[in-house]
């Protein structure tokens, strides 16, 4: 079970709402952008079981500017690999308890930025979380994908290459070939579409 966000001084989320006319279809993986913090592509996982976005931050850094309370952390944008890394400076909008699927709690600091996917480009709220070891650097959450796009879990990155300008030096990492044995390789699979969790 995907590890889900607990915040009890924010508004209940929305259960009835209307889907955009120019709703997107993406995958259950995609590649984002974030044009803010200079990530020209970032592979996120799209987790409609998470209320909050998720960013993997090392080395965060807890500092006040003009009042307002700042975090400085570090990104390796890249899977498997640590060779890039961008510095970013960020104020803190929230803070909120994280309870992982064993449990466990982690009080984590929310920051604002803007994420480009399928050529949309809009405001989202992440949280910094230690993903090193999980299979994803990014996750995408529910509210951020509220009546924006619809979710077919059987396919990955409909959304193509983010338009903001890519360097180039990330290494590519195929990914692993799923080999269907018996009479399940022989029958396509029924491709369903479904709309993102509310």
């Amino acid at each position: 079970m995907t590890a889900e966000e607990h915040n009890h001084t924010r508004v209940p989320e929305r259960r009835n709402y209307r889907l955009r006319p120019d709703a997107r279809v993406i995958g259950w993986r995609e590649w984002l952008a974030i044009p803010e913090w200079e990530i020209a592509r970032i592979k996120a996982k799209i987790d409609t079981g998470a209320r909050t976005s998720s960013l993997h931050a090392d080395g965060l850094h807890y500092f006040t500017r003009g009042g307002v309370e700042m975090v400085r952390f570090k990104v390796h944008p890249h899977q498997r690999s640590t060779r890039n890394t961008v510095t970013v400076e960020a104020a803190i909008v929230d803070k909120r308890v994280v309870r992982s699927s064993n449990g466990e709690e982690d009080l984590r600091p929310v920051v604002q930025t803007h994420v480009e996917l399928h050529g949309v480009c809009w405001p989202i709220e992440v949280t910094l979380a230690r993903r090193k070891l999980m299979g994803f650097r990014m996750l995408l959450g529910r509210e951020a994908m509220w009546d924006r796009f619809i979710v077919d879990p059987t396919r990955s990155f409909l959304g193509g290459q983010p338009c903001m300008p890519f360097d180039g030096h990330e290494p590519e990492i195929k990914p692993r070939r799923r080999v269907k044995r018996g009479a399940a390789a022989a029958k396509p699979a029924k491709t369903e579409l479904h709309i993102a969790e509310q």
